[in-house]
C-alpha cells in the first residue's frame, strides 16, 4: 500500500465524524441533473454562488440536450455567396452584411464547394488578378443530429468557426457557428444570426420542451391539450412576453397556467427559444 517518506500510508479516508454521517444520511448527493440542479439554485440563494455562474452552468447542462437542427441558422436566411457571378454582383452584400465568414455556393444553395472569410477580399483591391476559388476555405459538413456538446469539441480540436447542416438527403438545412454553440452557454454574444426558422415544438430527455417563439398557440394548443387564448396573441412569444410585462432576457422564467417558461434565447427586439417545463399540480 502507498506510504509518505514517513512511513505513514496515504491511502487512509480521513475518518468521518458522527454528524457528517448523519448529514450525508439526511442530504445525500444528488442523483440526477434535476436534484444537481435543484442543489446549485440552493447554493445561488444562499448566495454561494452568482446569477452568471448559476446561468453558465445551466447553459452547459442546455447544450448537452440540443443538436445542430435547434439553433443553426435556417438555410432560407443564409448569407452566401455565388462564386458563378462576378465578383461584383455580391459584394455589395458582402459589405452590408459585414460577416467574417460566408459559405459560398456554384449557382445553387446545396452546392457549398468551401467558406469564403471576408478578410481575404482585400486581395481583391491590392492584386491585378484575383480568382475567389483560390481563396476558399473548406466547408466542414455535419448532421443535423449532432449534438452541441459534440459539435463545440469539433470546432476547438480543429479551429474551425463554422459548420454546414445538411438533412438525411445532403441537402443543406443551415449552418452553425461557434459563436451560436457558446451563446448557449454564456448568453446572447450579439450575434447577427439568431433567428429561428419555422415554428416547432421538441420533447427533451429531461421532459422539458424546446419551444420556438413563432410557434403559433393554436399549434401549442393542439400538442398540450391545453386551452390558452389566441384571440390577443397569435404565437407563444407573444403570450409569454405579455406574462412578463416586458421583453425578457436569457434565463427568466415565468409560470403560465399549468406551465414554466424559461426564456433560453432573445434579443432586444422578441424572444426566440423558450424552454418548458409542465408543472405538476
Amino acid at each position: 500500500m502507498p506510504e509518505h517518506p514517513s512511513g505513514v500510508r496515504t491511502d487512509v479516508k480521513p475518518h468521518r465524524s458522527l454528524f457528517e454521517r448523519l448529514t450525508a444520511l439526511i442530504s445525500p448527493e444528488p442523483e440526477n441533473r434535476a436534484e444537481l440542479l435543484d442543489v446549485l439554485h440552493d447554493a445561488h440563494e444562499r448566495k454561494l454562488i452568482d446569477a452568471d455562474a448559476l446561468s453558465m452552468i445551466e447553459g452547459v447542462f442546455q447544450v448537452s440536450d440540443l443538436c445542430a437542427r435547434d439553433i443553426m441558422i435556417p438555410r432560407s436566411q443564409m448569407d452566401v455567396i455565388d462564386i458563378s457571378k462576378p465578383i461584383e454582383e455580391w459584394m455589395p452584400e458582402v459589405l452590408s452584411t459585414a460577416h467574417s465568414r460566408f459559405p459560398a455556393i456554384e449557382g445553387e444553395r446545396d452546392k457549398v464547394i468551401g467558406i469564403l472569410l471576408a478578410k481575404d477580399l482585400l486581395r481583391y483591391y491590392a492584386e491585378e488578378t484575383f480568382d475567389v476559388r483560390d481563396m476558399l476555405r473548406p466547408a466542414i459538413f455535419i448532421p443535423e443530429s449532432k449534438r452541441l456538446n459534440v459539435l463545440l469539441r469539433d470546432f476547438r480540436a480543429n479551429h474551425n468557426h463554422m459548420a454546414i447542416v445538411v438533412d438525411e438527403y445532403s441537402g443543406v438545412a443551415g449552418l452553425i457557428t461557434i459563436e451560436d454553440v457558446l451563446e448557449q452557454i454564456v448568453g446572447d454574444i450579439e450575434d447577427e444570426h439568431d433567428v429561428e426558422e419555422d415554428s416547432y415544438i421538441k420533447p427533451l430527455p429531461s421532459g422539458d420542451f424546446l419551444v420556438k417563439a413563432l410557434t403559433p398557440i393554436e399549434n401549442f394548443n393542439e400538442f398540450f391539450d391545453s386551452e390558452f387564448s389566441d384571440d390577443e396573441f397569435d404565437t407563444v412569444g407573444g403570450l409569454v412576453m405579455s406574462a412578463f410585462g416586458h421583453l425578457p432576457k436569457r434565463n427568466e422564467t415565468t409560470e403560465i397556467g399549468a406551465y414554466r417558461f424559461r426564456i433560453l434565447n432573445a434579443d432586444s427586439r422578441r424572444i426566440h427559444l423558450i424552454r418548458l417545463t409542465p408543472i405538476a399540480r
